[in-house]
């Protein structure tokens, strides 16, 4: 039932780019390192939440910080890696009643600017695809962190989140109440300098 909500997380994933202060360099996110999420919540009948991640993405980052404004964003997501820790539900979030990953296997962010509105922090603008439909959003982020980790290399992490009508996606929650028809979308990438 509230399947719909999943993708929706997933895109956003996206939101990497930030704000921060360290070489202007491309970032792969670390995705075999278990060290990006892509997880959404929404209210289940207004009375609890469904919480749920998608676990099979990859995407990449750039970010200068002298120039924040150029920095951007790609990410793409298989929508059949869903996971809300429940197989039966998951299989239905999948169906065509709702994600329909059969036609639509991928959903993706790619972002058209980024606003810096403080330190370390800064809104992100893209263009967010789930189930066939694309959207603009505006996604708040924040730089994490930035260093030197143990292996010689160089990390940068970054969060953001934001809400996301399903409605705007061609997903039909009309059966639901409207407490359901909204997700918060939240993504926490960390990438490896290129």
């Amino acid at each position: 039932m509230i399947k719909k909500t999943a993708i929706a997380t997933a895109l956003s994933a996206a939101a990497l780019v930030g704000v921060s202060q360290a070489q202007a360099a491309d970032y792969a996110i670390d995705i075999d390192g278990q060290h990006a999420f892509i997880q959404f919540k929404i209210s289940h009948l207004g009375y609890s939440y469904i919480l749920g991640s998608f676990e099979a993405f990859s995407g990449n980052f750039r970010y200068d910080p002298e120039n924040l404004e150029a920095s951007s964003v790609n990410v793409e997501v298989e929508v059949a890696s869903l996971n809300s820790n429940h197989a039966e539900r998951d299989k239905h979030i999948l169906s065509d009643d709702f994600l329909d990953a059969g036609q639509y296997p991928t959903a993706s962010f790619t972002s058209t600017g980024f606003q810096p509105t403080g330190d370390n922090e800064g809104v992100l603008t893209g263009e967010l695809t789930l189930h066939g439909e694309t959207n603009e959003i505006e996604m708040p982020v924040t730089l994490l962190g930035k260093g030197e980790d143990p292996w010689g290399g160089y990390r940068a992490g970054f969060e953001g989140s934001t809400p996301l009508t399903l409605g705007d996606y061609g997903i039909d929650m009309s059966d639901f109440p409207e407490i359901m028809h909204e997700l918060e979308l939240y993504v926490t990438f960390e990438g490896i300098r290129q």
